[in-house]
C-alpha cells in the first residue's frame, strides 16, 4: 500500500488580476484527480449566472463579521473598499480529512495571509499577456464602468508588482489551452517532487531490505 498520500495534501493558491482568466485555469486544475475546490464567502450580491455554494457562498455583512469574530477564515479581505471576501478554514480541514489537494482562488492580499499561515502552500500567479489585452478583456465583459475598469487595471499593476514576494510559479494566459496545460503541469510536477515522493521511495527501499 502506498504511503504517498500520508503527506499533508497540497494547498494550491491561484491568483491573478481580474480579467486574467484565473477562474478558467482553476477549473483546469480541478480536472486533475485528487483535487478539490474551496468556496469563498462574499458579501457582494449574487450575479444572475452564479449559484450559491458553487462560485461563492453569499452572506450578509453581519454574517461575515460574525465569522471573522469566530476566527473561521483562513484569509479574508475587503476588496475595492466595498465587498468582503474570505476563505473558510473548513475547506482546509475537509481537504486534509479527504486527502485531497485544496485549490484556493484568491487575490494577492489573501495569498499573503495564507503564505504566512501555511508557508508550505504553493502559489501560482496567472499573468495576462499584456496591459492592452487585459483592458480588452475587462471591457468585453460589458459589466463595468470606465471608472471601475481603471480601478481594476490599477489593482492589476499592484498585483503583478507583488508577484515575486508570494508566488512560486507563473502561467501566462495568452492561449487558454496552453495556459491550462501549464497550470496542470505545475501541479503534477509538485506532486512528483523528490520531497513529496520520499515516503514512496523509502517504502520501496524497505521492500528491498532497506539501505546498507
Amino acid at each position: 500500500m502506498s504511503t504517498e498520500r500520508e503527506l499533508a495534501p497540497l494547498v494550491l493558491i491561484v491568483s491573478g488580476p481580474s480579467g486574467s482568466g484565473k477562474s478558467t485555469l482553476v477549473q483546469r486544475i480541478l480536472e486533475l484527480p485528487g483535487t478539490m475546490p474551496s468556496v469563498s464567502c462574499t458579501t457582494r450580491s449574487r450575479r444572475a449566472t452564479e449559484a450559491t455554494g458553487k462560485c461563492y457562498d453569499f452572506v450578509t455583512e453581519v454574517e461575515f463579521d460574525a465569522m471573522v469574530a469566530r476566527s473561521e477564515f483562513l484569509e479574508y479581505a475587503r476588496v475595492f473598499g466595498k465587498y468582503s471576501y474570505g476563505t473558510p478554514k473548513k475547506w482546509l480541514e475537509e481537504s486534509r480529512k479527504k486527502g485531497l489537494d485544496l485549490v484556493l482562488e484568491i487575490d494577492v492580499q489573501g495569498a499573503a495571509q495564507v503564505k504566512e499561515k501555511l508557508p508550505e502552500s504553493v502559489a501560482i500567479f496567472i499573468l495576462p499577456p499584456s496591459h492592452a489585452e487585459l483592458e480588452r478583456r475587462l471591457r468585453s465583459r460589458g459589466q463595468d464602468s470606465d471608472e471601475e475598469i481603471a480601478r481594476r487595471l490599477a489593482k492589476a499593476r499592484d498585483e503583478i508588482a507583488a508577484f515575486g514576494r508570494y508566488y512560486d510559479y507563473c502561467v501566462v494566459n495568452e492561449d487558454v489551452k496552453r495556459a491550462g496545460d501549464e497550470a496542470q503541469a505545475v501541479v503534477v510536477a509538485i506532486r512528483c517532487s523528490s520531497a513529496r515522493r520520499r515516503p514512496r521511495v523509502e517504502e520501496l527501499l524497505a521492500s528491498f531490505g532497506g539501505i546498507d
